[in-house]
């Protein structure tokens, strides 16, 4: 962990109050007892500790009591029903969750990320301008695939993290965005886009046992341009190669609103005998990554892991299981930042990349008014892990 005692220099911005909203319970409940252990044996001199400022610093929880319950007809009201006067509140809120459902006029229906979205603005506005401070943490950005205008069409993420910000919102914090240049939606506000670097890593050598993180043995693959940063940063951290394909589309052509792709074509060294890593945002139907890690297959590489911030699967798990039993990948890495299905959560090639204490690091930070450099960028952390893995192996 990081040092958690820099943290503590810094008074906290007000008492600290975290509101999950319905999907997020299971998340907050982590984050929340991380937040209560750290504080719980926190050291304080007694100057500090008398301080008005840290009066409530430490509570058995800091989950705020909130509900959003629902009319016969659909509708709903966002209630809060203990004090926040004060408060520095964080909103938890994962808009992919389709597995939670409401009744309307009878009929159940799923969940969708307007239905969060609206949500979690009837929360902040129970809050009625009594908190201190609003705060937003909304892993996978509403809206974030609709980042551009390319033709007379909306442009929702701006929108609604101008609707945010308008409502009170002082910082909004994501993961992964898809285009973090929508940040300049809001270039007054407090914005930022978080990666896992670090998580993946953790994840992946905690199961795998014989990598070899160097050039000649691992390398970095962006299934696409649109991916290529996130992929070079990732390879950076690492120390190894990056190669990337790209998508050749069928510009004359639209399925479900989307011109189709015709091939990967790759740009990159030999990778035979490698281990190769597909890093990407999010895993959706999945179609396109599952064909990057077949033309990878037939170049000889040695295994493929599939890593992804979001996974969406939104088309089920058996193309994945057919592609398994193929031996056209050997791990599939997603964190819990969104919405994981107890299907997903069983399949034996399927490695579950936990947030919860990142996202508590987050928090405690964010409410201390400390730095957050460290937590952004991962590079120290990822040499120590790699460091400690090699001499485990002997290396």
């Amino acid at each position: 962990m990081l040092d958690y005692e820099k943290i503590l220099v810094t008074i906290p911005a007000g008492p600290l109050g975290i509101v999950p909203l319905r999907g997020c319970e299971q998340m907050a409940a982590a984050v929340d007892q991380y937040i209560v252990n750290w504080r719980a044996n926190a050291t304080h001199s007694e100057a500090i500790r008398s301080n008005v400022a840290f009066v409530d610093y430490k509570r058995d929880t800091f989950l705020v009591k909130s509900q959003v319950p629902r009319f016969g007809s659909g509708e709903a009201k966002g209630l809060i029903s203990q004090s926040i006067r004060g408060d520095d509140l964080y909103f938890i809120v994962d808009i992919t969750n389709h597995s939670q459902t409401y009744k309307l006029c009878g009929q159940i229906n799923h969940m969708s990320p307007d239905d969060h979205f609206s949500d979690l603005k009837r929360l902040i506005a129970a809050a009625a301008g009594k908190a201190k401070r609003i705060n937003v943490i909304m892993p996978f950005l509403y809206e974030s695939r609709q980042d551009k205008r390319s033709a007379r069409e909306s442009l929702d993420c701006a929108l609604a993290l101008q609707e945010l910000s308008n409502m009170g919102v002082d910082n909004i914090i994501t993961f992964d965005v898809h285009n973090p240049a929508v940040c300049n939606a809001i270039p007054l506000k407090g914005f930022e886009s978080v990666r896992p670097t670090y998580q993946f890593v953790k994840s992946l050598l905690a199961v795998e046992k014989d990598l070899q993180i160097s050039p000649d043995h691992l390398m970095i693959i962006s299934p696409d341009e649109g991916a290529m940063n996130r992929s070079i940063y990732f390879a950076n951290v690492l120390g190894v190669n990056v190669g990337m394909f790209y998508k050749r589309r069928d510009y004359a052509t639209i399925i479900n609103g989307m011109n189709p792709i015709v091939a990967h074509e790759f740009l990159g060294d030999d990778i035979t005998g490698k281990d190769i890593f597909i890093l990407d945002d999010m895993i959706s139907s999945g179609e396109s990554i599952l064909d990057v890690a077949r033309q990878l297959k037939k170049r000889n590489c040695r295994k493929v892991f599939l890593a992804a911030t979001f996974g969406l699967f939104t088309n089920g798990m058996e193309k994945f299981d057919k592609a398994y039993e193929e031996g056209v990948f050997d791990r599939v890495l997603t964190t819990n930042l969104t919405y994981q299905s107890e299907e997903l959560l069983k399949r034996p090639y399927f490695i579950n990349v936990d947030m919860s204490k990142y996202i508590a690091l987050i928090i405690e930070t964010l409410n201390h008014d400390a730095s957050m450099s460290s937590l952004l960028d991962p590079m120290d952390r990822v040499a120590k892990r790699i460091e400690e893995y090699n001499a485990a192996q002997g290396r």
